[in-house]
């Protein structure tokens, strides 16, 4: 029998709460042990934006959440057996810790784990436009071995709603985790007109 995967999921206070939303439903659909780390501004995010707190959301979709501040949590220690982490979604501050190796609070430091213990960690990088401090930290992250997915929509499965949108990016974070999550559509284009 297969070995549950364990996966963190952090929220910071990007906006674009919908998409961590989408991808906790469909990594615990998917049976994966989510481990959840909520910043402060991440939790009002949530909160404004969704209607509901992140404990109302996912209390029954999470094995484990994590304070912010709490560097004893398992998830500050590559020996917890995690094999991977989303971000998602990433302030840009939050990529500028990571990139420099800050670890200012727990998502910090867990993501700086999975870095030096070469697992996945991807980051949902989320603001626009982007400016060259954005980039050059994008680009370190990347070269670190981080995977950035700032999380755009696609088309092309014709959504009918902000949420299918929303789901098929968070289907895509775990396809990129090499999970696979009910539902997400693959490519397979057949244009109507011929």
């Amino acid at each position: 029998m297969a070995e549950t995967k364990r996966i963190i999921v952090a929220v910071t206070g990007a906006s674009g709460a919908i998409f961590a939303d989408c991808l906790v439903s469909g990594l615990a659909g998917a049976g994966v042990e989510v481990h959840l780390i909520v910043s402060d501004a991440g939790a009002l995010v949530v909160g404004h934006e969704l209607g509901r707190s992140p404990e109302e959301l996912w209390r029954d979709k999470v094995t484990a959440v994590y304070d912010p501040a709490d560097f004893t949590a398992p998830a500050a220690s590559g020996s917890a057996g995690f094999v991977g982490m989303a971000v998602v979604p990433c302030t840009v501050g939050t990529l500028g810790a990571i990139a420099r190796g800050i670890s200012a609070n727990l998502i910090h430091r867990a993501a700086d784990v999975m870095l030096k213990e070469r697992k996945k960690l991807l980051l949902a990088v989320r603001e626009t436009p982007f400016n060259r401090v954005h980039m050059e930290n994008m680009l370190a992250v990347n070269d670190a071995g981080a995977i950035i997915c700032p999380p755009l929509l696609a088309f092309y499965h014709r959504p009918v709603d902000l949420r299918d949108a929303a789901d098929h990016f968070a289907g895509r974070v775990a396809s990129l985790m090499e999970i696979d999550v009910a539902g997400m559509p693959q490519w397979g284009f057949k244009p109507e007109n011929p």
